[in-house]
């Protein structure tokens, strides 16, 4: 039972080591390591006009950015003594305008291939938000609260 493999059994055996070869991915099969992928998204997250042949890592890059970008407008807000509907508003408009901006003008993207400028503005905007509510609160009250 455990000893040799048949005949029949051992072409089964490497057909499934074949199949399992066919799923590696692409830059695997190219000699591509992740580091390489993850220096080529950065590349063409800070060049203009880039091409995005796979939409998932234009969507990455707009979420991550978007996460810094809340980090750092809550330490600004925490370090400026700003507060109430005022700071959640120039969040908001800040947040969705440099997103927009960056999606349309910098990168020169088809909204309508990613579902509208809509699904791209709102792509990780809850989170964003709330790790600028981290940031702002812990900022704001341990800097600014008698």
């Amino acid at each position: 039972m455990f000893g040799r493999l048949t005949g029949e059994e051992s072409r089964g055996a490497q057909a499934v080591a074949g199949k399992m070869s066919k799923t590696k991915s692409t830059s695997e099969r190219n000699g591509i390591n992740k580091e390489q992928c993850l220096g080529s998204v950065i590349n063409r997250a800070f060049t203009c006009n880039s091409q995005w042949p796979d939409k998932d890592e234009f969507l990455d890059v707009i979420y991550w950015g978007r996460q810094v970008l809340g980090v750092a407008l809550g330490l600004v807000w925490g370090f400026i003594p700003l507060k109430g509907f005022i700071g959640l508003f120039l969040f908001c408009v800040i947040n969705a305008a440099l997103v927009y901006f960056y999606a349309s003008s910098f990168q020169g993207i088809d909204e309508e291939e990613f579902g509208g400028m809509w699904e791209l503005t709102k792509e990780g905007f809850v989170t964003s938000f709330a790790g600028f509510l981290v940031m702002w609160i812990i900022l704001y009250s341990g800097l600014h609260y008698d």
